[in-house]
């Protein structure tokens, strides 16, 4: 009976841990703080869904990789709290293109838990193990994109900072337009997409572990060989959600 009851009280409180995490994801995401515009967005990320797969909690220090305008690192700065801590990294080229929107958003300290970073991948250094979870979202292909505006990354570094940035244990959630199984990687360049294939080798061999999909941005009438910006499928393109694992040691 003792035991019984012990593995009930373990069962009610995993419940009750879940359902204060989702809790904490519908508010962050219904924060009215949040621009309209990234409001209209959800529809087609369904960030909730993805932040409850990616397992992000209140109080962690989150990495948003490529961040852009900042999207998910509002929605994060509010799930994580004061006791977290969010990191908006962009490099030089993404800067450039989003800059003024970054300013905006952060304008006033009004997202206090917020550090903006700008650096070039081959040339930064993160502090081992500073991480509790890292987010990659629509922006994994570009490691392998490079022209005049945009440097080429060596992709297998920067996964290896990223390993090492993320404590043992800690989830790297991954977001991208997904191409035909088998195409090249050229497709990062003219399509903006990439096989869901080379990501799992890519962070296979920098170390982590596949830990499951999520298909809630599938969408199987995509002709995955256009381009992402195609009108037909701008902002609803076939999108793998991958959760990765850093080891434990």
């Amino acid at each position: 009976m003792k035991r019984l009851l012990l593995t009930l009280g373990i069962l009610l409180f995993a419940v009750s841990s879940m359902a204060a995490e989702d809790a904490a994801i519908a508010q962050a995401v219904a924060n009215p703080a949040r621009p309209a515009e990234d409001r209209a967005r959800d529809v087609n990320r369904k960030p909730a869904d993805v932040l409850a797969f990616f397992d992000i909690k209140p109080g962690m220090r989150v990495l948003d990789i490529f961040a852009g305008g900042g999207y998910y690192t509002e929605i994060l700065s509010y799930l994580v709290g004061e006791e977290g801590r969010v990191t908006l990294f962009n490099n030089g080229s993404w800067d450039n293109f989003v800059n003024a929107g970054v300013d905006e958003r952060l304008a006033g300290n009004r997202l206090p838990n917020v550090d903006s970073m700008v650096a070039e991948p081959d040339d930064m250094a993160f502090t081992p193990d500073s991480y509790d979870a890292a987010i990659f979202v629509l922006g994994f292909h570009d490691l392998y994109y490079a022209d005049t505006g945009w440097p080429a990354i060596d992709a297998d570094s920067f996964l290896a900072k990223i390993f090492t940035s993320i404590k043992p244990g800690g989830v790297l959630g991954i977001v991208d337009h997904a191409s035909e199984p088998g195409a090249s990687l050229a497709v990062a360049n003219t399509l903006h997409r990439i096989d869901p294939g080379i990501i799992r080798v890519d962070m296979t061999q920098a170390g982590f572990v596949f830990d499951g999909e999520l298909d809630v941005l599938r969408n199987e009438q995509d002709d995955r060989n256009l381009p992402m910006s195609d009108p037909s499928v701008r902002g609803t393109t076939d999108r793998i959600v991958y959760r990765f694992r850093k080891p434990i040691r």
